[in-house]
């Protein structure tokens, strides 16, 4: 007897042993020294602005900021991945269950009535009757497999990982909703200029054809001198109309963002008066803590590390340990009686001996899928680079772009003017008004759509930078605002190391 119990201690401290699963190693990635096109950007350090949340505020725009928490609250699209969330806890939770025994309890009541002519009657003597008995059970049943090899823990850590995954890819959502935001907001506010330079266009051209009109009812302007400036004229209109219609498409999408419908959204017209905000740059290193995408990459990483373990573990024998306690009896009275006391204790091995291969090419499929999440991850990294790379080269060759459309801006008006003052003394033909209005037209609002890119721009870098999102964040239920625990920090506590990011 006592050797059967030195087995069974033997075996349970067997469990806590490593298992067979690889170590998890995060990929060799070296980040470049910097980025290419960091100046003018200055290097970012602890207190700045986008280390916040709420990054949209460094545009200073009180209507955005509104937009933006109706976003939080309302949007269809962060709940869908709010739920996805949820739905990936509860599966970690079912694998966190594997852990610990299995403990069911039956109660079982039967009455049953015997056959006077049953088969097995001890003899035929006569006065042998019919008779009804009673029957009753109370077993308590446990059940535990030994985690010998490691299949318990590693689908754990797997599950764990695929949760924090699930609050990456939620933290993308969120993150890429804030800047389709803020993009569409300016793109609104963009049109909302183009309206002001059209309509004020729409005023000079209006004048300049009842001047024409005038001149011509003296004899000082032609007929073709009237078309052309009533051409120029009803071409304004047709742009005005345009860019009313892309108002009204902007501000339904900008609804749609933020959780509304079209009826319930309306924005007043406001011009564009914004610039873009001076963005502190961090170190290129920096990426694979700052953008969500990239943390989840790797935690899928992780799962599929993890997962080769579970795949290995099926070569190994599974044992499992059954137990029972309870109270049997025929009558209710006796049920809880010391004699009515039955147990069981038992174990069961079973040794994979032959399966066609099919755990071999479990083992295969779960190295191919780490390999393919590892490809994954480095173009993620990649992909992250280029994007800063091209916001931040981008921002500064659009700077030098919008102040050279301001000089032409700056001409293109001292020449309308002239152009109209030698109209008027008759120095001039029509056609160079005509000329003048439409540079300066072109000019004002080719440098509006530059600024428009500037903003847009901007939005993307902080985007590429990864917004205000921390890796904090992974340890955050998607609703609430307090922390919760990462679970796969839980698990690397308690000696778990597969989990464990080198």
């Amino acid at each position: 007897m006592s050797m059967r119990y030195a087995a069974i201690v033997l075996l349970i401290a067997l469990a806590g042993c490593g298992g067979v699963g690889p170590t998890y190693q995060r990929p060799q990635q070296t980040p470049p020294a910097q980025f290419v096109a960091a100046s003018p950007w200055k290097e970012a350090a602890p207190g700045d602005l986008l280390t916040r949340g709420s990054w949209w505020e460094l545009f200073g725009d009180t209507t955005l900021d509104q937009i933006e928490q109706q976003a939080h609250k309302n949007s269809p699209r962060l709940q869908a991945a709010a739920a996805r969330v949820d739905q990936a806890r509860a599966i970690a939770g079912t694998f966190d269950a594997a852990i610990l025994p299995t403990v069911n309890l039956g109660v079982d009541a039967a009455r049953q009535g015997v056959s006077e002519h049953r088969i097995d009657q001890p003899s035929k003597r006569p006065g042998n009757v019919a008779y009804d008995t009673n029957w009753f059970r109370v077993p308590l049943y446990v059940s535990y497999e030994l985690d010998l090899w490691g299949k318990v823990r590693n689908s754990v850590v797997a599950a764990d990982a695929r949760v924090e995954a699930a609050q990456a890819s939620y933290q993308t959502v969120l993150l890429t909703l804030e800047s389709e935001i803020a993009q569409t907001y300016f793109a609104l506010r963009t049109t909302d200029e183009d309206l002001r330079i059209l309509k004020r266009a729409l005023e000079l051209r209006q004048r300049a054809f009842d001047l024409v009109s005038v001149r011509k009812r003296g004899g000082l302007a032609s007929e073709i001198d009237l078309a052309r400036i009533d051409t120029e004229l009803r071409t304004t209109e047709a742009d005005l109309q345009g860019a009313m219609r892309r108002r009204v498409e902007l501000q339904n999408a900008l609804a749609v963002l933020s959780g509304q419908t079209p009826e319930q959204f309306q924005l007043g017209e406001q011009p564009l008066d914004l610039r873009p905000p001076a963005i502190p740059v961090g170190l290129p290193a920096d990426l694979l803590e700052r953008r969500p995408d990239v943390a989840e990459a790797e935690r899928l990483l992780i799962a599929r590390n993890a997962e080769i373990g579970v795949a290995r573990a099926a070569y190994f024998p599974s044992i499992k340990l059954t137990g029972a306690i309870g109270f049997e009896s025929t009558a209710l009275s006796t049920l809880l009686d010391r004699d009515s006391l039955i147990w069981t204790i038992g174990t069961a091995i079973t040794q994979p001996l032959f399966d066609a291969g099919r755990n071999r090419a479990n083992v295969e499929r779960a190295r191919a899928a780490f390999n393919e999440n590892n490809a994954q991850y480095r173009d993620r990294l990649l992909v992250a680079f280029q994007e800063v790379e091209n916001s931040l080269s981008g921002l500064g060759i659009l700077q030098q772009q919008y102040d050279l459309q301001s000089r032409a801006v700056v001409s293109a008006q001292r020449a309308e003017q002239l152009a109209t003052a030698r109209f008027k003394t008759g120095l001039v033909i029509v056609l160079e008004v005509i000329d003048a209005q439409r540079t300066r037209l072109q000019t004002e609002r080719a440098r509006l759509q530059t600024l428009n890119q500037q903003m847009l721009a901007s939005v993307a870098l902080i985007k590429a930078l990864g917004g205000g999102w921390t890796t904090a964040a992974l340890g955050q239920k998607p609703s609430a605002s307090s922390a919760v625990p990462s679970r796969t920090q839980a698990m690397a506590s308690d000696g778990v190391e597969d989990s464990r990011m080198h």
